[in-house]
């Protein structure tokens, strides 16, 4: 990963992740991701939803085991997108990041919505494959399963091209971050 690299951690939250497919394993994958950012001087951008629970309530707080250090970044949203009426792109300015790597969940909305936003934005862009999660749904009669909706963002995703910029859908374990000095 270049030096330019964050960890982005979307919505990995109590009240987010209740009811959403392998969401234990995947919040196990995404903590083993930011403590490899970590030892390797990458840094991690935490964004919480803000809309639909309250601050400091038990649904807002980040779903076990991960846990926000006090010097990381912490941006709160009330919209799929996690650029719009936000700080996002002035923290991620602020830090020089120009890739994000990201995890988190609602694959369907936040999730998918952050990481095309951010590359309309010029960001070059890695979805972990096996890190992000979102609930079944229904639409129009049809009901589509979480692994479902999961495998089809990373098919969508993986498959992403823009002009000048870099995507891919990795899996936890191919994602490598080199340290910064």
């Amino acid at each position: 990963m270049p030096a330019d690299t964050a960890l982005l951690v979307i919505d990995l939250q109590h009240g987010v992740v209740r009811d959403c497919f392998d969401s234990a394993d995947v919040l196990l994958r995404t903590a083993q991701l930011v403590d490899r950012a970590r030892s390797s001087g990458v840094p991690v951008v935490w964004v919480q939803d803000h809309g639909d629970f309250a601050e400091g309530s038990d649904d807002w707080q980040l779903a076990a085991p991960l846990v926000r250090r006090p010097d990381e970044p912490l941006v709160q949203k009330e919209y799929r997108d996690s650029f719009t009426e936000t700080d996002l792109a002035a923290v991620l300015q602020s830090l020089g990041v120009r890739h994000l790597v990201v995890a988190g969940a609602q694959s369907d909305y936040c999730v998918r919505t952050t990481t095309q936003a951010a590359a309309v934005r010029g960001f070059d862009v890695t979805l972990v494959s096996d890190a992000h999660t979102t609930t079944d749904a229904e639409h129009d009669g049809v009901v589509i399963t979480g692994e479902q909706i999961v495998a089809h963002t990373n098919m969508y995703f993986g498959g992403l091209r823009y002009p000048g910029r870099r995507f891919a859908a990795l899996r936890h374990h191919d994602v490598t971050f080199e340290a910064v000095h």
